[in-house]
């Protein structure tokens, strides 16, 4: 991990050895005391640690932070709920890109099933998020939804669209859905402007179905695709973050 994130509640407090982020200080960055290292808290400033004792069961540890971090880049990402396995793919993935927002959504093509995974009501997603965040030197989580229908999540309120869903006639931001089958025009051809809300919208494994288009150009999105190539449901969102990111140079 690139930065140790701590909660709120535990700045100040002493740290467990036994915890993962105790055992990288020691065996890892091998630091003794009055070392320091990179620290951060979670939505909130980095900083820096500085290890001032290792007690039999736990580490002290002192805390001198920066300034808060700006808010994210207001890139939102939209996922047809996909399998397990590849949602914590794309959550880490996706934090460390730095989007704002991450909805998994059901699509007409989905399986809603996969809204159940323990990876969800466990709150075991949450961990991949704070992975994505240390590796990215970040402190910056996105907002997370899973299960909402893709309708629903177009009808709210996030950075690029307006307060009922619909395109804004205010602003114009990029709303981009990736799609293998109706889509005519490359990812690539798009143009961002920087610092310009972005909603960019991906697939289920079985792609987009008729309705899905339907909602979606409905509320202003152009189709768009990554090439002939047919990619994993993790690559292809990863790999279109990349391209916004270099186009925008939002990220």
């Amino acid at each position: 991990m690139n930065l140790i994130l701590f909660e709120t509640f535990e700045v100040g407090q002493p740290l467990l050895r036994s915890d993962a982020r105790a055992m990288h200080v020691l065996d890892v960055l091998r630091r003794v005391p009055g070392d320091t290292f990179d620290i951060g808290v979670v939505n909130g400033p980095r900083g820096k640690g500085t290890l001032q004792a290792i007690r039999e069961s736990t580490l002290e540890l002192g805390f001198v932070w920066g300034p808060p971090l700006p808010p994210p880049a207001p890139v939102c990402l939209i996922v047809g709920l996909p399998r397990p396995q590849t949602a914590r793919k794309v959550l880490q993935e996706a934090t460390t890109f730095g989007v704002a927002e991450l909805h998994f959504v059901a699509t007409e093509r989905g399986e809603p099933q996969y809204a159940q995974s323990t990876l969800w009501s466990s709150g075991e997603w949450r961990r991949h998020l704070l992975a994505g965040a240390a590796q990215a030197f970040d402190t910056r989580l996105p907002s997370v939804t899973w299960g909402l229908t893709l309708e629903a999540v177009l009808g709210a309120a996030h950075p690029a669209l307006g307060a009922d869903g619909r395109p804004d006639a205010s602003t114009t931001s990029g709303r981009i859905a990736l799609d293998n089958y109706e889509a005519s025009s490359r990812l690539g051809a798009c143009r961002f402007s920087a610092g310009e809300p972005i909603v960019l919208a991906v697939g289920p494994e079985r792609g987009w179905g008729p309705r899905d288009r339907d909602h979606l150009r409905e509320h202003g999105f152009v189709l768009a695709h990554l090439g002939e190539r047919v990619l994993r449901a993790e690559t292809a969102a990863l790999a279109a973050l990349a391209i916004v990111a270099a186009q925008s140079g939002s990220m």
